[in-house]
């Protein structure tokens, strides 16, 4: 599951946090994923909700850091302790220096990362690579990140099992999009249950039709078969978990 939850200090309104954490909780409950890729975390009273409301989850965020308040923001990805153990853990920086914290490239709005976790599934023994992020969202700092994306990829190695979720503020006729799945690097989950794209749409600012655009993925590696991939539209009246849609898949082994 990937989910953008919408940075609790937003002026949001009807919709602001307070108004709908129990609602964006209620919705990642209603699923149960046992990998959970969170966009727009603050680290305060905000992760703090998420962390009480899912004691079953072992929790893992890095401050991207850079000036002002949004420097407590994260992109953590979460698992279920139950499913998995922890093996390692890291992060980097989407830039031209990935290892030095807060560090950005290519005009970026925003020091931006990619949260990583090595697990071993407790049924079956087997290891994969699961890794969380949230993209840029000026033009050069997309293609950037992807290619700085790519290459911690290319390096983890095609033999290593991966599932990728994250906000890449990018649609899927976007460069990004192309050099993350192409050369069977990895593959859509959604796409792979609904192949024309179907309204695939996650980000819809709160409700504007005009604003809609389908830049949230869960992409996987060709060890895993998609089941099921569904996009969460689920609200109460007007109000809305977030302003993106929670997007959730379910994977399986390939036999």
């Amino acid at each position: 599951m990937s989910f953008n939850i919408r940075y609790g200090l937003a002026a949001d309104g009807v919709n602001h946090w307070h108004h709908r954490k129990r609602l964006a909780l209620a919705r990642i409950r209603a699923f149960g994923p046992d990998l959970l890729g969170l966009q727009e975390c603050r680290d305060d009273e905000q992760a703090e909700f998420i962390r009480q409301g899912l004691p079953d989850y072992h929790f893992f965020g890095v401050h991207r850091q850079g000036p002002g308040d949004t420097a407590l923001e994260m992109a953590p990805l979460l698992f279920r302790k139950a499913a998995f153990a922890l093996l390692d853990t890291g992060c980097f920086w989407l830039s031209e220096t990935p290892e030095i914290p807060g560090s950005m490239s290519w005009d970026s709005a925003y020091p931006r990362t990619v949260s990583w976790a090595r697990l071993a599934c407790r049924t079956t023994g087997t290891v994969l690579t699961y890794a969380n992020t949230h993209f840029d969202y000026e033009p050069a700092a997309i293609d950037g990140n992807a290619r700085c994306l790519r290459r911690w990829l290319d390096q983890v190695g095609s033999g290593t099992p991966l599932i990728v979720t994250g906000d890449f503020n990018a649609d899927k006729a976007s460069a990004a999009y192309r050099l993350l799945t192409g050369d069977n690097a990895l593959i859509d989950a959604f796409r792979q249950v609904h192949p024309h794209g179907q309204d695939e749409t996650t980000y819809h600012a709160y409700g504007r039709e005009e604003e809609r655009a389908a830049i949230d993925w869960i992409l996987a590696s060709d060890h895993f078969r998609v089941l099921e991939a569904q996009i969460d539209r689920t609200r109460e009246g007007a109000l809305f978990p977030s302003d993106h849609y929670p997007i959730t898949a379910v994977l399986d082994w390939k036999t």
